[in-house]
C-alpha cells in the first residue's frame, strides 16, 4: 500500500493535462469542422459528394503514421506553408503541442462528421418548413429547430471523438514527438514508460487512460440512446 502511495505522489500527471488539453481543442475543432460539413453532406446533393465524403472518413481507416506523414508534408518546416509560418510568424506545429492537436483533430473529424450527418438527416424536415412559415430565416431554423433535434446525435459523436483525441499516439508523435512537459501525452508516457522498463508507471497511466475512456464511452451511449 505504501508502495502504491509513494508511485503516486511521485507520478509526473503532466500527460494527463496535456492531453485533456489537446483533446479538448482537438475536440472543438472537429465538433465545428463535423457539424459543418454533416450539415452538407445530409443535406446537399452535388457531383463527387460521395467521394468528397469518403476523403474525409479516410483517417478512420489509414494508418496513424500516414496522417502524421501528410500534416508533415502539408504543414512542415520545408512545406510552403511551414515555410511561411516560421519566416513571417516565427511558428511552427512541429514538435510544438499544436501539432498534437491538428493531428487528433484530424484523425477524431470522422466521428463528429458520421454522427452529426446521421442526425442531421434523421431530423424531420416538416418541422423545419413549419418553422419557415414563421417567417424564420433559414440560419434561425437550423439554430431553433435543426441543430437541437440533431443534438443528441452530435453530442454522442463528440464524446467518441474525445476519446479516439485522447488515445491518439502514432500522427501525434510523427508530428509533435515526445517530449516531457511539452508534447507528451498519455499514450506517449505510457509507451516511454514501457520501454524504459517503468511498469508501475505505465501501469497507472494505462488504469487512468481507460477509466476516461470507459467514462466517456458509458456517456456517449447515453446520449445515443436519446435519439
Amino acid at each position: 500500500m505504501n508502495t502504491t502511495k509513494s508511485l503516486l505522489e511521485a507520478m509526473d500527471w503532466s500527460p494527463l493535462v496535456l492531453s485533456l488539453k489537446v483533446a479538448g481543442v482537438a475536440t472543438v475543432l472537429a465538433l465545428v469542422a463535423g457539424v459543418a460539413l454533416g450539415w452538407v453532406f445530409a443535406r446537399r446533393r452535388f457531383f463527387g459528394r460521395s467521394v468528397l465524403e469518403s476523403m474525409f472518413m479516410l483517417p478512420l481507416v489509414l494508418p496513424p503514421t500516414v496522417i502524421g506523414y501528410a500534416i508533415l508534408v502539408a504543414a512542415g518546416r520545408h512545406s510552403p506553408l511551414g515555410a511561411w509560418l516560421r519566416e513571417h510568424l516565427d511558428y511552427t506545429i512541429i514538435f510544438n503541442w499544436h501539432g498534437a492537436v491538428v493531428a487528433s483533430a484530424v484523425v477524431a473529424l470522422p466521428l463528429v462528421l458520421k454522427s452529426a450527418s446521421a442526425a442531421f438527416e434523421g431530423v424531420d424536415r416538416a418541422l423545419e418548413a413549419a418553422a419557415s412559415t414563421l417567417r424564420q430565416s433559414p440560419f434561425s431554423v437550423f439554430l431553433r429547430v435543426t441543430l437541437p433535434l440533431a443534438w443528441p446525435g452530435i453530442l454522442a459523436g463528440t464524446l467518441l471523438a474525445f476519446a479516439r483525441a485522447m488515445g491518439e499516439f502514432g500522427a501525434s508523435l510523427m508530428v509533435a514527438g515526445s517530449i516531457p512537459k511539452q508534447t507528451q501525452t498519455l499514450s506517449m508516457a505510457i509507451y516511454d514508460a514501457a520501454q524504459a522498463g517503468q511498469d508501475e508507471r505505465a501501469l497507472v497511466l494505462v488504469i487512468v487512460t481507460s477509466a476516461l475512456s470507459i467514462t466517456v464511452l458509458v456517456l456517449s451511449n447515453r446520449f445515443f440512446s436519446l435519439r
